[in-house]
């Protein structure tokens, strides 16, 4: 398989179990919230111990209640290149997403896969250190003896990787995303509407949703008629939904992918919290089904329902979706990777202080409006 963007739905969707509902509702779907969501260790031991929960008041409080804010989640696209057996895991597409102190507002932002950082080094895989592209976290903190990958253990180095470039000290929850069953989820939501702003040609599909003929010697390694994504309002289904967000061949290359993105999840959110899941048990247990094939979730020891409460004033309204420029690094005219401008400094330096909303009003223009 090519390099792909598997899309980022954790977010959209675990608050959409809320939606407004009542939370006697929530109460009815968290046992199969949290048994149809993967849950596994993603980070590690913890060099610092997670807060305890607050003693009970009486009456006692919903589960989640405990959880304050500021919150940061690290968001791990995996590119698990499913078509080449052997082939070590990827990652794809980084996101880290700041929901603020009082819980009612959050931020989504974009890592380059091929951003150019310093990798730390990393015992438990024998990894010495170096200075790399982004992607390569993951699978230098994922090899095992043998030859095997351990995709948790290289979330842990990805985890330390961003949290050294970006001055993130600690992680509040990670979650890992795969392309199994996103095709599924977005299918089970009824598709999304969005609002194409440019012009998407694909490399990957045809307009009738099949895989393109691989071609040895032709444009991006595939021949045959192309998918294309006209500017406007459109629904797509799961496939197109994913193909879509796949593109970087396109004007603006990885950061109107990026982009893309982020408006995915967005409409995502939108349409899960119109469907109002809570109300149709057979729709939801679908949603639930295809989550629990996408993705695993480590909450430090907080289950995926308990984030469901915590975050349940979030609304497609109060997620603000934020692009960092940035451009290619060369040396001898070689491509080495991405680099993002100066502005990411004090982009990183607003959310570790909880003053995003104040840095977003300065910079308008890397505010994505739609």
């Amino acid at each position: 398989m090519t390099r792909s963007t598997r899309l980022f739905i954790i977010l959209g969707v675990v608050l959409a179990l809320v939606g407004g509902a009542a939370y006697a509702a929530v109460q009815v779907a968290k046992d199969r919230v949290d048994s149809a969501i993967p849950q596994v260790d993603l980070f590690g031991p913890s060099e610092e111990p997670s807060p305890s929960p607050s003693p009970s008041a009486s009456p006692t409080p919903p589960a989640g209640a405990d959880i304050k804010g500021p919150l940061n989640m690290l968001i791990l696209g995996r590119d698990t290149r499913e078509e080449q057996k052997g082939s070590p895991a990827h990652g794809d597409v980084v996101l880290i997403l700041h929901v603020n102190k009082d819980l009612t507002s959050a931020y989504l932002t974009s890592l380059p896969r091929d951003l150019v950082v310093d990798i730390p080094a990393f015992a438990p895989s024998r990894f010495r250190g170096e200075r790399s592209k982004l992607t390569h976290a993951l699978t230098y903190g994922a090899r095992m003896p043998g030859g095997k990958y351990n995709i948790a253990q290289g979330f842990q180095l990805l985890a330390k990787t961003v949290g050294k470039y970006t001055g993130i000290t600690r992680f509040d929850a990670g979650a890992v995303i795969s392309f199994n069953g996103y095709i599924r989820l977005v299918n089970a939501l009824g598709g999304i509407d969005v609002y194409v702003d440019q012009k998407v040609v694909s490399i990957h599909r045809r307009p009738d949703g099949e895989h393109r003929t691989t071609c040895r010697g032709c444009a991006h390694g595939y021949s045959g008629p192309r998918m294309t994504y006209n500017v406007g309002t459109r629904h797509l289904v799961g496939w197109q939904a994913l193909d879509y967000a796949r593109q970087r061949y396109v004007p603006g290359g990885d950061y109107t992918r990026q982009r893309h993105q982020r408006q995915l999840l967005k409409a995502m959110l939108t349409k899960a919290l119109s469907a109002d899941l809570l109300t149709d048990p057979t729709r939801l247990d679908s949603v639930l089904s295809a989550l629990g094939d996408t993705f695993t979730f480590d909450g430090r020891g907080r289950k995926p329902s308990e984030f469901v409460y915590a975050l349940r004033n979030i609304r497609p309204a109060n997620l603000t979706l934020v692009g960092l420029p940035g451009g290619g690094v060369f040396s001898g005219g070689a491509y080495r990777g991405e680099r993002l401008d100066a502005v990411q400094s004090t982009y990183f330096a607003a959310l570790r202080a909880d003053k995003l909303d104040t840095w977003t009003k300065t910079h308008p223009t890397l505010v994505n409006t739609r």
